[in-house]
C-alpha cells in the first residue's frame, strides 16, 4: 500500500473510488440518484403558476430552483446514501472495514464521498439550467446560497447514516427515508414555498431539518432576508447535522441485525 492511502485522505478516497465502481453497477440506484432529480423540477411548474407567488416577492424561478436543490438533496444524497449504509453493512462490507487501520468516521465519510459529490454537480448544473431556462438574474447575496448547498449536502449525509442506524434491511431502505422525503417536500419549502403559508404553520414548519438549506438558497436570489435571518437559519441547520452526527454517533450500526 502506497505512503498516500495510508493517510486518512488517501483511506477515504480509495473508499470513494470503490464505492462509486459500485454505485455506477447498480441501476436503480444510478436512476433515482442520477436523473429523477433531474426531471421532478418540470413537475412543479404547473403548480407553481397557480400559487400566485408574485403576491409574496417570488418568482417562478426563485420557486423551482430551490425545488430543484432540495429534490437533489433528497434523491440524490439522502435516499441514495441510506441504501448505500444499509447495503454495505447487510454485506458485512463495514464489518471488515472496521478490522483495518481505517476509522469510523473515514468510512462513513469515504463511503458517503460520490453521492455527496453527485448531488453537488447536480446542484450546480440544475442552478445553471434554471438560470437560463427560467431567465432568472444573478443572485443578490450568492454567499448564502453557496452556505445553504454546502450545509444542506452535510446534513443530508449525516441524515442518510441516521436512518441507516434506524433500518432493518437493504429492502426497507428504499421506504425508510420516505417519512423524511415527504415531510420535506411539504413543509420546508421544496414545492410549496413558506411565504404562502399561514404565519403559524410556516413557523412550524421553520424548524424541520431542510427548511434553513432551502430558506438560505431562495434567500441568495431573492436578497430577502435579513442577517438575523439568515444566522437563525445557519445555526437550525447547524444544530440538525449536529444532533444528527451525535445520533449516528450512538446508534450507527455496523453489523446486520440478526
Amino acid at each position: 500500500m502506497s505512503t498516500t492511502a495510508t493517510t486518512p485522505a488517501g483511506r477515504m478516497a480509495a473508499l470513494a473510488r470503490a464505492e462509486l465502481t459500485l454505485l455506477g453497477r447498480s441501476r436503480g440506484t444510478l436512476v433515482a440518484a442520477v436523473f429523477v432529480p433531474l426531471a421532478l423540477p418540470f413537475s412543479v411548474r404547473s403548480a407553481v403558476d397557480g400559487m400566485e407567488v408574485e403576491k409574496h416577492g417570488l418568482s417562478v424561478g426563485t420557486v423551482i430552483l430551490p425545488a430543484a436543490i432540495g429534490f437533489s438533496l433528497l434523491f440524490a444524497v439522502y435516499a441514495a446514501l441510506t441504501g448505500v449504509f444499509v447495503t454495505r453493512r447487510e454485506e458485512l462490507v463495514l464489518k471488515r472495514l472496521r478490522t483495518g487501520e481505517v476509522r469510523d468516521a473515514e468510512i462513513l465519510t469515504g463511503s458517503a464521498l460520490p453521492a455527496v459529490t453527485t448531488g453537488l454537480l447536480q446542484c450546480l448544473l440544475l442552478t445553471a439550467g434554471c438560470t437560463v431556462l427560467l431567465d432568472m438574474p444573478a443572485p443578490h447575496a450568492p454567499h448564502l446560497a453557496v452556505v445553504g448547498l454546502l450545509t444542506g449536502l452535510v446534513l443530508c449525509a449525516a441524515l442518510a447514516a441516521l436512518t441507516a442506524g434506524l433500518t432493518r434491511t437493504a429492502e426497507s431502505a428504499q421506504v425508510t427515508p420516505m417519512p423524511l422525503m415527504l415531510v420535506s417536500f411539504i413543509g420546508s419549502g421544496v414545492t410549496v414555498p413558506l411565504e404562502v403559508l399561514p404565519d403559524q404553520l410556516a413557523s412550524v414548519c421553520e424548524l424541520l431539518p431542510l427548511t434553513p438549506v432551502i430558506t438560505l438558497v431562495r434567500g441568495g436570489w431573492t436578497g430577502a432576508l435579513s442577517a438575523s435571518e439568515a444566522l437563525t437559519s445557519v445555526v437550525t441547520a447547524v444544530a440538525w447535522t449536529g444532533l444528527a452526527v451525535f445520533a449516528v454517533r450512538r446508534w450507527f450500526r455496523w453489523e446486520p441485525r440478526r
